[in-house]
């Protein structure tokens, strides 16, 4: 198909970069109808015109074409879901795929090149400080996120697509504004996993005109993974490696066959032999904890692995059971272990899944980071991520994240002394392991309690947390720990539920919309305000997306129409 895009651009650019092409001649036909193609209505910086080409554009326009009206049935499923579960239907193992999950004999593709050893996997934003300290750390993999370690901000969606061109043409620099120089230095650089948006996010900067002339804003997850991959996919085979992508937030194994449908689509598109697309799909939602064998099967051609997105996972629950009644009701978050009953059940039966299938269990990431300034909290941090990285091996995992570069020696230590030499521990099949639905949704046997030391810290957390993300930063160290999106997600569902469960403290304080707006005061006399700071817009931001009656999905959604 030949799309003929447009870009709506700024005065004052180069004559090629502001060239408009022609407008879309109608189809002759019954029904009128035009070309689709993709206009970008936000201002071009610097070199953006060599991400935002012109065949880049069309062959989003394409992906758009093809794929959107499936994404968009997609999602209103998942709303039906949510209002199901609202209404007291339980996830459960689907009985239509029984046969999928009782055949024995399928397997996915598995490792591509570069992937077959994972042990350590380094996680972090796209921007070019952040890339070249990813690409110098020693892991053996990178996974570039433009996702929730990434505010979506048109410049970092834009410039982090600059970074991994560059990076892949061995041209990334940076100079910091206090002129310190950055670099590539390492002789081996981890392999490159891309993760890009979610379906349920758009990239409100590049609009999709359909056949029918309507114009809507474009899917993020599309935009990430089609520029990545068109300008990108030649040189990553070229280099000996391959087009990686991680799929984050799937709720069911249609969500996983619409990225199978386009991984298809677009390696006969760029002329890419079919299998060369690897992807391990992050199992984040307790919706997706139920449909693991189905997501592999769909995604088998292409299917590296899956991985435990621990924190997700439990925003997933609390957002899922939130108005179910006070049996659903999480304590504070740093009671939800991964010790805990139903944290355990959804990791074993992530590993035995995997691993039947011929498939990588990756592990998740621990939020404990280290502080160079202060010895007594690294050595907590070391203390706690070596329990948590010793478990996920001891468990079988193929390997594990981490946040930051001063942990992966203790990372990898731990699995080191589990796998020796070798790459993973795929043939470790986990027999013993049987999970039930009822252990999945074992929530009341955590225990615990809500305290007003929980209350604050989600309500501090939170506010910091939001303030950062508009200011362009999705991955902040806050109290020694790395915040994203996910936690944040959390901290504040974690409130809404608490408010509306009229949750009483340890200490005896009903948590209700006085007591709330009372540490709300306290939290935010405490905030570090400076110039240019973004937590006037934040306190709003938190307002809606945890005082109100209605539960937004993401909070991200709504912050990002309003502020980004």
């Amino acid at each position: 198909m030949n799309t003929t895009p447009s870009m709506t651009l700024e005065r004052g650019r180069t004559d090629a970069a502001s060239a408009r092409r022609p407008e879309p001649k109608p189809a002759t036909g019954s029904f009128q109808t035009v070309e689709p193609r993709i206009e970008v209505t936000a201002p071009l910086g610097e070199r953006y015109d060599e991400i935002l080409t012109p065949d880049a554009l069309a062959f989003l326009a394409e992906l758009h074409d093809r794929f959107a009206g499936t994404r968009h049935e997609l999602l209103a499923v998942r709303l039906q879901t949510r209002v199901d579960a609202a209404n007291g239907r339980d996830p459960k193992f689907l009985p239509e795929t029984e046969s999928i999950r009782s055949n024995a004999d399928w397997r996915v593709a598995g490792a591509g090149p570069g992937l077959e050893d994972r042990r350590v996997e380094i996680t972090g934003p796209t921007d070019r400080k952040m890339a070249i300290n990813a690409l110098n750390s020693g892991a053996k993999v990178w996974l570039a996120d433009q996702e929730d370690a990434t505010s979506p901000t048109w410049a970092n969606v834009i410039e982090g697509q600059l970074s991994l061109f560059d990076a892949l043409r061995d041209r990334l620099e940076y100079t910091s504004p206090e002129g310190k120089q950055y670099r590539v230095t390492a002789e081996q650089t981890p392999t490159i996993v891309m993760r890009p948006r979610g379906w349920h996010l758009v990239e409100k900067h590049l609009k999709f005109h359909d056949r029918a002339g309507r114009a809507m804003h474009a899917s993020g997850s599309l935009v990430d993974f089609g520029l990545y991959f068109f300008h990108n996919a030649q040189a990553l085979i070229a280099a000996g490696r391959g087009p990686y992508f991680y799929l984050p937030k799937l709720e069911s194994h249609r969500e996983a066959k619409l990225w199978n449908d386009i991984f298809v689509f677009a390696q006969n598109r760029l002329g890419i032999p079919q299998g060369t697309v690897r992807a391990t799909v992050l199992i984040e939602t307790i919706q997706a904890a139920f449909q693991m064998d189905e997501i592999l099967y769909e995604l088998r051609d292409h299917c590296a692995g899956l991985n435990a997105g621990r924190w997700d996972y439990i925003f997933s629950i609390v957002k899922t059971f939130r108005s179910r009644g006070r049996r659903w009701v999480f304590p504070d978050r740093k009671q939800i272990t991964m010790t805990v009953p139903f944290m355990r059940a959804y990791t074993e039966l992530l590993v035995q899944t995997c691993h039947k299938r011929g498939a990588h269990a990756i592990g998740g990431m621990s939020a404990f980071i280290p502080n160079r300034r202060d010895p007594e909290v690294t050595e907590r941090a070391l203390a706690a991520v070596t329990a948590d990285k010793r478990r996920e091996a001891g468990d079988g995992f193929d390997g594990t994240w981490v946040a930051h570069p001063d942990l992966i020696p203790t990372a990898r230590a731990e699995f080191d002394a589990v796998l020796g030499d070798r790459p993973n521990q795929v043939d470790r099949l986990r027999d013993d392991v049987h999970v039930t639905a009822a252990e999945l949704l074992d929530i009341p046997s955590i225990g615990g309690e809500v305290t007003e030391g929980g209350v604050r810290g989600n309500i501090s957390i939170a506010i910091r947390y939001i303030e950062s993300w508009l200011r362009g930063t999705g991955a902040a160290a806050i109290d020694n720990l790395m915040e994203d999106a996910a936690t944040a997600e959390i901290s504040r569902s974690q409130i809404w539920q608490w408010l509306n469960e009229n949750t009483i403290t340890a200490e005896g304080t009903r948590i209700d919309q006085t007591s709330i707006v009372r540490l709300m005061a306290e939290a935010v006399a405490a905030l570090p305000r400076f110039e240019g700071d973004r937590f006037d817009d934040a306190i709003s931001v938190f307002r809606s997306v945890a005082l109100e009656p209605e539960f937004p999905t993401f909070l991200t959604v709504g912050a990002y129409a309003r502020f980004l």
